[in-house]
């Protein structure tokens, strides 16, 4: 469906129109309309879907052309990342509008603070905010909220996730009875609906394929501990080395971040790293770089799993199995975005196989486990077989500590010389 079809003012279109955007995405054509309509709306959608233009534009089509001293949509977001990002999109769709916007989060000078204190009392058309940084002016009693149209929570599992819930249910008992809300999740758990009752009132209801990654992203993944990552790390991005194009490690650590970091600069990579040991400067500046193409490799926490939007990413590299079924999902949205193609690498060492089989169950798909680099092999075959658990400690293969007979499972000999490596033998 055209944008030009959905009933949007023609502000909005010009908006549309200069930023080439032509064509809504099913999420968007599904959800503008009973949006338009005035209605409170759950819609669930996986990352990369286009939720951010589903909310944002009949929000700014109810707004434009009017005039308000106060607040008219808050926008609750789970990261500073997300609320840059989206306050950015604003710009860009708002920018035939009038209507005005301002994020508002953590980790900024005292001079920010003072500027969104400005914006919280003389009235800003669109708020998006962070709650912990939200609630800090709550608590100061100047926040002017009681003419608000609009309350949309982006990201709410994640919101819910981290702990947010009852600064939630804090922010929504300073808002007006009378509003509309919209809720947007990437999955529906029975405590986001569970939520959802509480705050929205006989909501409509839009879902799009949970937990289902785009198709077009290659998916791959290496069976190989921990000791052995930075040397596969180095050789699969020494193979694109010159190349122009944007590639994201993610992994569980801070720690873990800056070591990888560290050995990819050591081989002359451009590398940029990003957790919440770095202000919010740092992280911006960081961010901007990846995305102007000055840095080709960007290595991070889960902070960057969700809500950001870096077009043209090419390669998504897991170096470890992320905790949460669902965080699997949200990294590997990263590339393959606006129906490009993209690759997504994950390294799994022992205790994170099962893990992993739990990713594959939730996709209903086998993931192709591809045989090492066979210098990396050799190194794999020579680790030392642990003392408990059984199996060997290097990807497909190894040598007993104190045999110099290989090790075998049972039923599929030395995975070492197993001639279908992209099958995992049965125990």
């Amino acid at each position: 469906m055209k944008f030009t079809e959905l009933a949007l003012n023609e502000q909005l279109l010009d908006g549309l129109d200069a930023m080439g955007f032509e064509t809504a995405t099913p999420i968007q054509e599904k959800a503008i309309p009973v949006i338009l309509e005035g209605k409170d709306l759950i819609a669930c959608a996986q990352t990369g879907t286009g939720k951010t233009a589903a909310f944002l534009l009949p929000t700014l089509h109810h707004l434009t052309g009017t005039e308000s001293d106060s607040i008219d949509t808050l926008i609750l977001v789970p990261t500073r990342e997300l609320a840059i990002q989206i306050d950015q999109q604003l710009e860009g769709f708002a920018y035939f509008t009038g209507v005005t916007s301002l994020p508002i989060y953590g980790g900024r000078s005292g001079e920010s603070f003072n500027q969104e204190k400005k914006a919280l009392t003389t009235g800003a058309n669109i708020v998006v905010a962070t709650p912990g940084r939200l609630i800090a002016h709550f608590n100061l009693g100047y926040v002017k909220i009681s003419k608000l149209k609009h309350l949309i929570l982006d990201e709410a599992d994640r919101m819910l996730d981290m702990g947010f819930v009852n600064d939630l249910l804090k922010i929504v008992s300073f808002l007006p009875k009378k509003r509309q809300t919209l809720m947007f999740s990437a999955t529906m758990p029975a405590k986001i609906r569970k939520f959802a009752s509480r705050i929205l009132n006989n909501p409509s209801e839009i879902t799009f394929a949970v937990s289902k990654p785009a198709e077009k992203i290659m998916q791959i993944a290496y069976l190989i501990e921990d000791e052995l990552k930075p040397k596969l790390l180095q050789h699969l991005l020494g193979n694109r080395k010159g190349k122009d194009e944007r590639i994201i490690i993610f992994s569980s650590t801070k720690l873990n971040v800056d070591k990888i970091a560290r050995a990819l600069r050591d081989t002359g990579m451009d590398v940029g790293q990003i957790h919440s040991d770095f202000d919010q400067s740092q992280r911006e500046e960081t961010l901007r770089l990846f995305k102007n193409g000055k840095l080709h490799v960007l290595v991070a926490t889960d902070i960057l799993s969700r809500g950001i939007d870096v077009k043209g990413i090419n390669l998504v590299i897991n170096n470890s199995v992320p905790g949460d079924a669902e965080d699997y999902i949200h990294r590997i949205g990263r590339t393959a975005r606006a129906d490009a193609d993209g690759i997504a690498i994950t390294l799994i060492n022992r205790k994170d196989r099962r893990k992993f089989k739990d990713i594959e169950q939730l996709m209903e798909k086998d993931i192709i486990k591809s045989p090492l680099p066979p210098k990396i092999q050799e190194l794999a075959d020579k680790l030392p077989r642990p003392s408990k658990g059984g199996g060997n400690r290097g990807g497909y293969g190894g040598r007993g500590k104190n045999t110099n007979k290989p090790f075998k499972k049972k039923g599929g000999g030395n995975w070492s010389k197993n001639k279908n490596r992209n099958t995992r033998p049965k125990s």
